[in-house]
């Protein structure tokens, strides 16, 4: 039971989505755009994503009034709607999503330190892993302190790292050069010949990465101190870093030309700024980047150890990730969570664009458990279940969760299916949690639709080792 004192503020859990949101993605999107389109295809992109991303926040939003009763969000929306194997799965898969995301905020880091000390490479190399490896478990034992401590420091964290970003946009709001930005409009010289909706394929995943943590406050929300909190929370978060987002891909194109912000190393936004001021923009954003990512990994940490505990508490993870230790933090969901994040970040010594490789996976694996809550969504207000309150917005619900539905598919076909496979090579092997869960508690494996669902799994993951074994998928 989350005593009084754990309770969380509309502040703290605004906080929590913001900081899940502005991490390593918002510094990277400049090259990002500037090597797929021009201005007229980065807004046609943010029109799209911004308008998929609200309808799966209201989405949120709408469960967390509608079933108070549902912890963890992603986790038990997609339990209630199609049962414990689907549950599972998107426990798992936002889980992983978590830890991956955590791995790439780590190599952006070493990576943005190379300019400085270049043993750090691209992130990957053993210097870099040797020291992401120590600030890890010095996180891991900063959280075991407690989730309320932690919480705090991410309060404070959050309004630190959006100061710099808001001084990137106030500058190069001052530069601003409206010819050039014309100039740069459909791509400018050098533009590569790619249709409008291929130039805007080539930004999707980005945009989905950066946007993930849209739903942190209802993951959370069994510390929210009113339940109505949460979606204010997550529909004034989602706002306040789509815009930011949307300055932050816009603005250099009225600094510099097309082609000179593909061609920047990542972080692109520290280099835009470089050029702009001077050396000093590169080491200002630098800093900010460096505490935004921590914030970032901090507020991830906190999610997917909550998602962990939640879906063992609810018979659906080993009962021992429900374990707590005497300052009421999920201790063994921590532990199992850290390891696994330490496993992947000595992965990335066998990859050569480690950082992309991390943002292109966690992108895909979060669709999964994001198309399985908009679906219990649209089921929700396709049966009428709660609307004998508010009856006047089923049809409202009903349109939003069905377009929430249909981007997060089309998500995942832009995604490409590369990224499907691998994704499903994880999911598949995730499944022996599932397994010893069953064991553990004397229950049937699987009913007939689920045995279909892990058959379909299955074979994505033997296709997708496949790949790999025969070069067909790289790294």
């Amino acid at each position: 039971m989350t005593s009084t004192a754990q309770k969380l503020s509309l502040f703290s859990l605004s906080s929590l989505v913001v900081g899940s949101m502005v991490g390593a993605g918002i510094f990277s999107l400049p090259r990002t755009f500037g090597t797929a389109t021009g201005p007229f295809g980065a807004i046609v992109a943010w029109c799209v994503a911004g308008a998929g991303m609200f309808t799966l926040a209201h989405v949120f939003r709408v469960l967390a009034e509608r079933k108070p009763d549902l912890d963890a969000g992603v986790y038990a929306y997609a339990r209630a709607g199609f049962g414990d194997y689907a549950g599972f799965l998107s426990a798992l898969g936002y889980w992983l999503v978590g830890c991956i995301a955590d791995v790439s905020y780590w190599v952006l880091i070493k990576a943005t330190l190379a300019a400085f000390f270049p043993i750090f490479g691209d992130g990957n190399t053993v210097a870099a892993v040797l020291v992401s490896s120590f600030a890890l478990w010095g996180f891991h034992f900063m959280i075991l302190r407690g989730i309320k401590e932690a919480a705090a420091i991410n309060t404070v964290v959050t309004v630190a790292k959006i100061v710099p970003i808001v001084i990137f946009i106030v500058i190069l709001l001052g530069a601003f050069d409206a010819g050039l930005f014309r100039a740069n409009f459909w791509g400018g010289a050098g533009m590569p010949e790619a249709s409008l909706f291929e130039q805007v394929r080539a930004t999707m995943l980005v945009t989905v990465f950066v946007f993930i943590g849209v739903e942190g406050a209802s993951v959370y929300s069994r510390y929210a101190r009113n339940r109505s909190d949460v979606g204010v929370a997550t529909t004034l978060g989602f706002v306040g870093v789509l815009g930011l987002m949307v300055l932050v891909t816009l603005l250099p194109y009225a600094a510099l030309e097309r082609p000179e912000i593909a061609g920047m190393r990542q972080p692109s936004m520290a280099s835009v700024l470089e050029s702009v001021v001077g050396p000093w923009g590169s080491v200002f954003v630098s800093v900010g980047l460096i505490v935004s990512v921590l914030g970032a990994y901090l507020a991830w940490s906190l999610i997917c150890v909550e998602v962990l505990f939640c879906a063992a508490r609810n018979g659906d993870m080993p009962s021992v990730l429900a374990r707590e230790n005497g300052n009421n933090v999920p201790a063994a969901a921590l532990w199992l969570s850290n390891g696994v994040i330490q496993l992947f970040l000595v992965s990335t010594l066998f990859s050569d664009d480690a950082f992309r490789l991390m943002v292109n996976l966690t992108s895909t694996m979060v669709l999964v458990p994001y198309l399985l809550v908009a679906a219990y969504g649209f089921l929700l207000a396709r049966r009428g279940e709660t609307y004998h309150i508010r009856p006047d917005e089923r049809f409202r619900d009903l349109i939003l969760a069905g377009a929430a539905a249909v981007y997060t598919t089309f998500m995942i076909y832009a995604g490409g299916l590369k990224f499907l496979l691998l994704s499903t090579i994880l999911y598949a092997l995730g499944t022996v949690l599932f397994f010893y869960t069953r064991r553990e508690q004397k229950k049937p494996l699987f009913n007939p639709r689920e045995w279909l669902v892990f058959m379909a799994a299955m074979a994505g993951c033997l296709f997708g080792i496949h790949g790999l074994v025969t070069g067909y998928i790289t790294l």
